[in-house]
């Protein structure tokens, strides 16, 4: 089956030179030139995977539209496309919820890979067994059905907050630099910083540390990475 994508763009130039090249690759477009046009599409498609949305839209931001999509379908990847370039504005486009983040003026051939690892990221593995899981009271990761589980109460993730918990509670205790969380969750073909996994990470603590200012789980390494720390 076709993975389905969602464009968000107001530029129709822009939106019709993305689509026509994604519809090279064999995915299924749905097209949106509004943020409530988005919203709409959302709630009316069935089974739509990934979202690209422009930022600066006339309607509403991109980032609200965002927002609205992590709270009602956590599982659905999400790239921003933006010609803000500012650190801040991507900052803020990660801790709304946002997988990725490409400027403006691209190259296809960046976002064909960007997409195509994203994919990955949030398609299902049917190589894994059923109730497979990974236990570290007092957390389980499911992942068959790509949740997570605290005391028993559900966590929701993103699918890249979903890949990075999956790779740091595989390597439990092991210290993992920021370059091997990089190749792990978004590719060797990436050329990032070290902020992407940074906000990610702080991005996950909230949701699963007692007290995120003192993160009991997922410790720092200073100068280096990460670590999980499983409860004795």
């Amino acid at each position: 089956m076709k993975e389905k994508i969602l464009i968000m763009e107001d530029e129709i130039g822009i939106r019709s030179f993305v689509s026509i090249n994604l519809k090279r690759e064999g995915y299924e477009i749905i097209e949106a030139g509004t943020g409530q046009e988005a919203i709409e599409k959302m709630n009316s498609e069935k089974d739509i995977q990934l979202a690209l949305l422009d930022v600066m839209l006339p309607d509403m931001s991109g980032i609200d539209v965002c927002k609205y999509i992590r709270q009602n379908f956590d599982q659905v990847g999400i790239i921003m496309l933006t010609a803000k370039a500012q650190e801040d504005d991507k900052i803020e486009g990660f801790i709304s919820g946002a997988d990725d983040y490409i400027v403006k003026p691209f190259s296809i051939k960046e976002l064909l890979v960007r997409v195509s690892a994203l994919i990955r990221r949030v398609k299902k593995d049917d190589s894994i067994p059923k109730n497979s899981e990974i236990v570290s009271a007092p957390f389980t990761l499911d992942l068959d059905k790509r949740k997570l589980f605290k005391d028993g109460a559900e966590i929701e993730l993103t699918p890249t907050e979903f890949s990075i918990v999956k790779y740091l509670m595989t390597n439990a205790k092991q210290s993992l630099s920021r370059d091997q969380i990089l190749d792990e969750v978004w590719g060797t073909n990436y050329l990032y910083d070290f902020k992407i996994v940074d906000v990610n990470i702080r991005r996950i603590r909230n949701k699963i540390e007692d007290d995120p200012s003192k993160p009991k789980y997922i410790q720092t390494i200073w100068g280096y990475g990460y670590c999980f720390r499983k409860e004795e």
